[in-house]
This record gives C-alpha cells, sequence and structure tokens, in this order.
C-alpha cells in the first residue's frame, strides 16, 4: 500500500502543468458546401513551439482536395483547412485521422447539408469513422460522456482538487454531497458560458483555479481545527465549482460543440465529469480506508505528505499561471 501511496506521489509532483487543465484533442470539422463541394478544416495540437508538423486528415475514398491546404499558427497548435470534391455520396465512407499514437484523441464533426450533424470520438485504436447515411441518435450522448469521464481524469488541477475534497471531508456521505454541490455549481457556469451568458478571461481562472487547490490542501492541513471549509464543504465545493466551471468551458471551447446538439452535449458532458468525480472519490476511499487497515501508524504521515504535495503542486501552478 506505501508502494502504491509513492507512486501517487510521485505522480502528483511530477504533474506537467501544461497538462493541468487542457482538453487538447485534434479537431476536425467536414463540412459540405453543395452536392460534390465539401470543406475539410483541422487543429492539430503540438507538443511545443518548435514542433513543426503538418498533418492532413484522412478524407473519404471518393474525395479529392482541390486547394492548396491553408495553414495558419495559434498558440501550440496548427490550423489548416482545405476545399474538397467528393464524387458521389459520401455516406458510409471512413474518414478520421492518421497516426493518433501520442497525440491522445480527436473530435470529428461532419455538417452534411441534408441530414443532421454527425460528432465521432476517434482513438489510436479507432481513428477514422464512418460517415453513416443516419446518425445513431446516441452519438452526441456517447462521445461526449466518454469527454467529460477523461478530463475530470486526465485534468490534473481539476482531480486534485476532487482528491484534496476527499481528504477534508472523509466521511462517504458529506463527500458525496460535496462533490455534487462542486458538479450543480460548474454545471451552472460552464452551461452560462457556452450559452453566452457569461465569460472570464482563461488566464485568471486558471491560476485562481490553482489557488483553489491550495485552499484546500491548506484546510487539511489544519487537522482538528473548525474552520468553514469541515464545517461547510459543500458550500466551499460549490462556490469553488462556480470557478471551475469556466475552466470546463475553456476547454469544451477547445473541441466545441455541435449545432443543433448543444445541450445533450452539454449534459452528457457534466454526466461523465460526475462519473469521473465518483471514480476517483471511491478510489481515494478505499485506498484511505486499506491503508487505515494495513498500517495505521503511517496513515497520519501519509496523507500529510499527500497534502503537502497536493499543496506544493497547486502552488507551483499558480505561480507559473501569474507569471506566465
Amino acid at each position: 500500500m506505501i508502494r502504491w501511496l509513492a507512486v501517487l506521489l510521485l505522480a502528483l509532483m511530477g504533474a506537467s502543468p501544461a497538462l493541468a487543465d487542457e482538453l487538447r484533442p485534434v479537431s476536425i470539422q467536414f463540412e459540405q458546401r453543395d452536392a460534390n463541394g465539401w470543406r475539410v478544416a483541422w487543429k492539430q495540437p503540438l507538443s511545443s513551439p518548435a514542433d513543426d508538423r503538418f498533418v492532413m486528415p484522412t478524407l473519404p475514398r471518393d474525395c479529392r482536395i482541390t486547394s492548396e491546404p491553408k495553414r495558419e499558427m495559434a498558440a501550440l497548435a496548427v490550423l489548416g483547412s482545405a476545399e474538397v470534391a467528393c464524387a458521389g455520396e459520401v455516406a458510409g465512407q471512413p474518414i478520421g485521422w492518421p497516426n493518433l499514437v501520442g497525440q491522445g484523441d480527436a473530435i470529428l464533426r461532419i455538417v452534411p447539408l441534408d441530414r443532421p450533424e454527425q460528432v465521432y470520438r476517434l482513438t489510436a485504436g479507432q481513428p477514422t469513422a464512418v460517415f453513416a447515411a443516419r446518425p445513431a441518435a446516441a452519438q452526441v450522448w456517447r462521445s461526449y460522456f466518454v469527454i467529460g469521464v477523461e478530463h475530470i481524469l486526465a485534468g490534473w488541477d481539476h482531480l486534485l482538487f476532487v482528491i484534496a475534497l476527499v481528504l477534508l471531508v472523509e466521511k462517504p456521505g458529506p463527500v458525496v454531497k460535496a462533490a455534487t454541490a462542486f458538479t450543480i455549481a460548474h454545471s451552472l457556469t460552464l452551461a452560462a458560458v457556452t450559452l453566452g451568458f457569461a465569460g472570464l478571461p482563461q488566464r485568471p481562472v486558471e491560476a485562481l483555479i490553482a489557488l483553489s487547490i491550495v485552499f484546500l490542501a491548506v484546510e487539511v492541513a489544519k487537522d482538528g481545527r473548525s474552520t468553514l471549509a469541515r464545517r461547510l464543504p459543500w458550500f466551499v465545493a460549490f462556490v469553488f465549482g462556480l470557478l471551475h466551471g469556466f475552466g470546463f468551458a475553456g476547454a469544451l471551447h477547445e473541441i466545441g460543440l455541435p449545432e443543433g446538439e448543444v445541450p445533450a452535449a452539454l449534459v452528457s458532458f457534466n454526466l461523465g465529469v460526475e462519473a469521473g468525480q465518483l471514480l476517483v472519490i471511491l478510489g481515494v476511499l478505499l485506498l484511505r480506508a486499506a491503508l487505515r487497515r494495513s498500517a495505521p501508524r503511517v496513515e497520519t504521515p501519509a496523507l500529510r505528505l499527500a497534502t503537502y504535495a497536493i499543496g506544493i503542486t497547486g502552488s507551483f501552478w499558480l505561480i507559473e499561471r501569474i507569471a506566465g
């Protein structure tokens, strides 16, 4: 058990700030212009400013590029686009992204003129999707649910916030209540930002999210003291959840939402985030219970070490985001 705790601490100390709250998949849009004309546009994340790769999507076999591909540089990404001509019906043909290994996932949006928009999540194991003549009704729900789960598990700052919340509250019932309050709050701000009712600059939001992690780590370190966070953990989780919702909105903006399916995408994304949170909560509670049974003398110093690791990581992100 101590070995697993050490692995967790090393992961926390080695978490990359660049990956803290980023969900940066490849983004592809294949949009129909007329009977045979289409336009393909894509966003290709880069690992560093020196990375000069320029990869193009894999088009249906009966389609060909009719214009010189355009290339624009963005922050750690390449934006590409090209005009495409397709001979006949493209339904039933694959479209996707080559070499997804090491680049995570890809989000593919197909926008035909006479059919509903289709959204697919591509992976290294399944880097292409077949353009469906009649898209499945559950397509958007399934894709954005998985994206939500992945974001909470891969977004280190949200993940550390949830872990610190569990360490602070300890008991399963109050933890679930606090996590639910966190979900309700970030769902409100996520919806408000997505629908255009609210918005905040992303840089200060990311700094404040890091500050929320530091705050919880300090509260956990005040073992045995009666503080607001210990008395009303659901309230603290709700307040910070409003803030984290702006971070989720920034990540979801990178992916994009399917026109006509925005409510379904928002709800399924939030359900995925909640499912991911519950998995994290269950894992931390089980780990702590096992530690308490197998090595009770180690529990207190181990939790203190984990708390310091979370606090140091949050502080590093805070300084980096303010200075950067």
